[in-house]
């Protein structure tokens, strides 16, 4: 095993892709085979969990762990992408919506479900990244996916924002969650923030953040390599 061979935790920040991160690895430290082990959206921030050289061929391993969030929704509006960054399809307003109910409906969606991927997704459907077909205008059925979410815990109300922590398996997608949230409120909702605070083993407190992963030298970031 060589030196660049294990996980780097890192904390993505926003307005970056999870391949801009790996990009920034192989491009600074020489290193060839780089990948990540369960993608974050650009506005989201977080643990990106790193694998260099033969870590890599563990990708799947890494992927099917449990993930952790802190996460907003903002109530009032439906988007087309489920996430702050899509079109705005509906209005309603939420300032009706009490404290209970909005427990109550969160409550709802803990445990084992189906849930069907949003179309803005990398899921490919007859050889097409969903993704592509959403950015045409087009939508083609889905079928709904096993995902289980272990805790739902609301942390603060302040509509139209709703502040929540998550506990999930691998694939749930929160966007999508906040988005069905949103539906049986009846007012809509979308995700506005999204930080993913652990995945599988891994924490963010155990995580180097950009600035760090630019200053720090080749053997600096060796030393931060956790070893398989």
């Amino acid at each position: 095993m060589s030196d660049a061979d294990g996980i780097l935790l890192v904390d993505k920040p926003a307005g970056m892709t999870s391949h801009d991160i790996v990009d920034l690895i192989r491009r600074n430290f020489g290193i060839k085979k780089a990948g990540h082990a369960g993608t974050l959206d650009p506005a989201a921030t977080g643990l990106l969990v790193i694998l260099t050289g033969k870590a890599t061929k563990l990708s799947s391993k890494f992927m099917a762990g449990d993930k952790e969030y802190e996460a907003v929704i903002t109530l009032g509006k439906k988007t087309d992408s489920g996430d702050i960054e899509g079109r705005v399809l509906a209005e309603a307003d939420c300032a009706h919506l009490t404290a209970e109910k909005i427990h109550e409906v969160f409550k709802g969606f803990e445990g084992e479900t189906g849930q069907v991927p949003p179309m803005f997704s990398a899921i490919q459907i007859k050889g097409k990244r969903l993704y592509r077909l959403a950015r045409k205008g087009e939508e083609v059925p889905r079928e709904p996916r096993k995902i289980n979410i272990k805790e739902l815990r609301i942390t603060n109300i302040e509509l139209p924002r709703v502040y929540f922590t998550v506990k999930c398996s691998k694939g749930t997608y929160i966007r999508k969650l906040c988005d069905d949230i949103g539906d049986i409120l009846g007012c809509g909702g979308y995700l506005s923030g999204l930080r993913r605070t652990a995945s599988g083993e891994f924490i963010l407190k155990d995580s180097i953040d950009i600035t760090g992963l630019k200053s720090i030298s080749k053997a600096g970031l060796e030393g931060r390599l956790v070893r398989i």
